[in-house]
């Protein structure tokens, strides 16, 4: 049963994950629009979790042939790590213990923080 729940509250996020996605996240935004960023956005964003490659590559909106083009470059550089086997799927998680990563993940919140206090101003500005 909480399995289930816990994958339903996986699933949501995702989904949500995907909408704010198109309109491109600020990580996004100052890196570019492309599939490693856009991996790694991924990552940072879920990293309490861990996913298969097929779920990674989907919800970064990367192609299957895109992502197996960098993605063992990731593993190598331990950025990400695989966690355990589900069945025939290998599964990875954000390494939160390299340091590079940490430096992600506080620049990432620099920018979240940034772009919330830039759409308080505006809303402020326009409500004048």
């Amino acid at each position: 049963m909480y399995a289930n729940l816990n994958y339903k509250l996986k699933f949501k996020n995702i989904s949500f994950h995907n909408q704010i996605m198109e309109a491109h996240s600020s990580f996004v935004r100052l890196f570019g629009n492309y599939p490693i960023v856009r991996v790694i956005d991924f990552m940072v964003t879920y990293r309490e979790f861990d996913y298969p490659l097929t779920e990674i590559a989907e919800n970064s909106g990367v192609a299957w042939s895109t992502i197996h083009t960098f993605f063992e470059d990731l593993v190598k550089k331990g950025i990400v790590v695989p966690t355990r086997q589900v069945g025939r799927a290998k599964m990875f998680k954000l390494n939160t213990k390299s340091k590079i990563v940490q430096e992600l993940i506080k620049l990432d919140n620099k920018l979240i923080h940034e772009l919330a206090e830039e759409m308080t101003s505006e809303k402020i500005v326009a409500r004048s």
